[in-house]
């Protein structure tokens, strides 16, 4: 092999060995797949810590009577739709 045939053989092996580690997947650790139900319980928890930012929020005088009551009553209906899954896959469960 002469030097411009042993450089481009090892220019294409750097490249070959690049493209591989650029697109090999990245095995991550294996995380519990979610379930409807920890995902409804997960949603619930962020309605209610939405309801409390909104609470805040309202006292310190950021909102106006009108958007607080339209924010909070939208917040509750959906805080009660998951619930009412929840108490439903619960009940399924056994």
């Amino acid at each position: 092999m002469n030097g411009a045939t042993a450089a481009s053989f090892a220019g294409m092996l750097l490249t070959a060995g690049l493209l591989l580690y650029v697109f090999t997947p990245v095995r991550t650790e294996h995380s519990e797949e979610k379930t409807r139900l920890s995902y409804l319980r997960e949603r619930k928890d962020a309605v209610y810590e939405n309801l409390r930012d909104l609470q805040f929020e309202y006292k310190a005088g950021k909102l106006s009577d009108a958007d607080y009551d339209g924010q909070r009553t939208a917040l509750e209906i959906e805080a009660g739709a998951i619930l009412a899954e929840i108490q439903r896959l619960e009940a399924l469960e056994g």
